[in-house]
């Protein structure tokens, strides 16, 4: 049910960026200047935090991402946010990867690749 709560905020924050019916209530949206990613090398088992800038591409491994916008609720900045990532595969020069990503459930939109692991923990608000 918490995931059905959280994709229909999604929903919503693309419909209005501005404010989102959400449950009966409304939500007020920020948006960031960027994002922190966490990043996780499945062979290594290396994990890093990453800050990137809305706009900036990053490279980690073979792949780049690059990070479009993030959002997140005015009422709790520290809170819920949702970023909108294209991932591509360096190596295949393909998108393997393009649309939000949710940091309170990373499973429900997740990058799907054999090696690399990227999630959005929070926005960057200042």
């Amino acid at each position: 049910m918490r995931l059905l709560g959280a994709f229909s905020l999604v929903l919503g924050l693309l419909v209005a960026p501005e404010v989102a019916p959400a449950q009966g209530t409304s939500v007020v949206t920020g948006t960031g200047t960027g994002a922190v990613l966490r990043t996780l090398d499945k062979v290594t088992g290396a994990v890093f935090d990453v800050e990137v800038a809305s706009g900036q591409t990053m490279g980690y491994g073979t792949l780049e991402i690059t990070l479009s916008e993030c959002r997140y609720p005015a009422s709790n900045p520290a809170g819920d946010a949702f970023a909108h990532l294209t991932v591509m595969d360096g190596s295949k020069r393909q998108d393997i990867f393009q649309g939000w990503m949710i940091a309170s459930s990373p499973a429900l939109m997740a990058l799907d690749h054999a090696r690399y692991d990227v999630w959005v923990l929070r926005c960057i608000t200042s």
